[in-house]
């Protein structure tokens, strides 16, 4: 159903250290950068699915109140990687990595990224 998604950052340079030390955990990679943004994808994707940008209206970037993306793991492990990068990246914890009562088997951690915006990694495969 989504064709990209975007988060904002005031720090685009911080932003990138921060996402190339936390996405690639699930299999996402730097995939282009031009003046304002920097695009994320899987390998052998066509596009990029995940932007950090600064906000076109050079307003301050801000992150929504009940706005979670979530991004595919391919493992517990790699959730369980995520969370523990993301922290170490400048991120903050949302919801340390576990079961959650979606079904049996939605294991997810929730970060915050250095900006705000609430990410979610969710492996949904029985381990």
């Amino acid at each position: 159903m989504l064709l990209y998604t975007t988060v904002g950052t005031n720090d685009l340079d911080h932003a990138g250290r921060f996402y190339d030390s936390v996405l690639p955990l699930l299999g996402y990679a730097r995939q282009k950068q031009a003046p304002g943004e920097i695009g994320y994808a899987a390998e052998g994707d066509v596009r990029c699915r995940f932007w950090v940008v600064e906000p076109f209206n050079r307003e301050p970037a801000t992150f929504g109140n009940g706005v979670t993306i979530a991004l595919v793991a391919p493992t517990r492990a790699a959730v369980d990687a995520f969370h523990a990068a993301a922290l170490a990246a400048g991120g903050s914890d949302e919801g340390a990595p576990g079961l959650r009562p979606f079904h049996a088997t939605f294991y997810a951690a929730f970060i915050r990224d250095p900006d705000g915006n609430k990410l979610a990694a969710v492996c949904e495969q029985a381990e």
